[in-house]
């Protein structure tokens, strides 16, 4: 390859798989735009949808992830705040309307226009990312490039925990699915003091040991024991105060509404494989439930998320169990497939 090459991992067209390793020109950043020599780049589980044409919205072809962190090596002409040697991350909007009633508010997350990185946009499995000055975040020159890739899914929970709910220390909480999203839900949760029940399934007892290892109060394996009756018994029948689910499982949500507490809050945090399920709207109603979305992550979450990442809330090598070069992407993928890791990383660049 030449010094105006790269390569990236690219979704070539809607479907299973589609997708390869392609060369492709290293982007010149112009006007607000920030080019970004990628170090790590997380595996996110719409990724992992993406892979499997379960996802609609990339539009192909185009260059996955959103998790992502690295070395600023070029800037465009408008741009002020941030310089070639800068260490950051970035949110994944690329570009949004600017004059709809979300991005005033910068809800960004919400404007119908946005256009995302790795969905949209070519994102960071490549060597070089292109992102807009504002959504450019310095890191802290004490958190590691590996920690600082799981900045944005850090953030998604930031949403869902202090912005789509008001999580408090004496709450008594769900998490379904110990995943990276649930575990990284857990350690959000710990870090205000609540008390913590994660649930799974029996393939999912090696990540249940590990939620237990980050401070879960309390784990289950709901295809061997009764949710019911642990809810029952931590809560003296009252109910959790909040579930947030991690899993995109209508099973596991269903199973857990009757025993969500009266005015209580489920929040939706993992994505369905199907757009319409079948939902326990009796007992929503009879318990006057609030069923909540959270959608990706907005300006306000990130300091947050970087913070917690810094001050060493997140267990950044409990949660990093492989780490892929970009050239063997496949692999990575196959390796979040198989569950039997938690977080994966590709590594596009040894960056300094």
């Amino acid at each position: 390859m030449s010094r105006l090459e790269m390569i990236g991992v690219c979704k070539t067209k809607n479907g299973y798989d589609q997708m390869e390793l392609i060369k492709l020109e290293v982007p010149k950043p112009t006007e607000d735009k920030v080019l970004i020599e990628v170090a790590y780049t997380g595996i996110c589980g719409s990724d992992i949808h993406t892979f499997k044409g379960e996802y609609s919205n990339p539009t192909t072809p185009v260059i996955l992830g959103h998790e992502f962190s690295g070395k600023v090596v070029e800037v465009g002409e408008d741009v002020t705040k941030v310089k070639v040697g800068d260490r950051v991350t970035s949110e994944t909007t690329f570009s949004v309307c600017g004059e709809c009633e979300y991005c005033q508010s910068k809800n960004y997350n919400l404007c119908p226009y946005r256009k995302g990185l790795g969905t949209q946009q070519n994102g960071s499995m490549a060597n070089f990312v292109l992102a807009r000055e504002e959504s450019i975040h310095l890191l802290p020159d004490t958190l590691s490039y590996e920690g600082a890739a799981m900045s944005e899914p850090l953030a998604c929970c930031v949403h869902a925990m202090y912005q789509k709910s008001r999580l408090e220390l004496k709450d008594t909480i769900l998490i379904i699915g110990p995943g990276p999203i649930g575990l990284y839900l857990l350690q959000i949760a710990k870090e205000i003091g609540s008390t913590v029940i994660v649930s799974g399934i029996t393939q999912d007892m090696h990540r249940l040991e590990l939620a237990k290892e980050l401070g879960a109060d309390y784990i289950i394996d709901t295809q061997k024991e009764s949710l019911k009756e642990l809810i029952n018994q931590v809560t003296d029948g009252a109910g959790v105060d909040k579930v947030y689910d991690a899993s995109g499982s209508i099973h596991a949500i269903n199973d857990c509404i009757p025993y969500i507490k009266k005015k209580g809050e489920l929040i939706q945090v993992g994505l369905f494989k199907d757009k319409f399920n079948s939902v326990d709207l009796e007992s929503i109603i009879q318990r006057e439930i609030s069923y909540v979305g959270s959608r990706s992550q907005n300006p306000e979450d990130w300091p947050i998320a970087i913070h917690l990442l810094d001050k060493g809330a997140i267990s950044v090598d409990k949660m990093i169990t492989k780490v892929f070069e970009l050239e063997n992407w496949r692999e990575a993928f196959n390796a979040v497939m198989s569950g039997k890791e938690i977080k994966v990383m590709i590594k596009s660049n040894d960056v300094k």
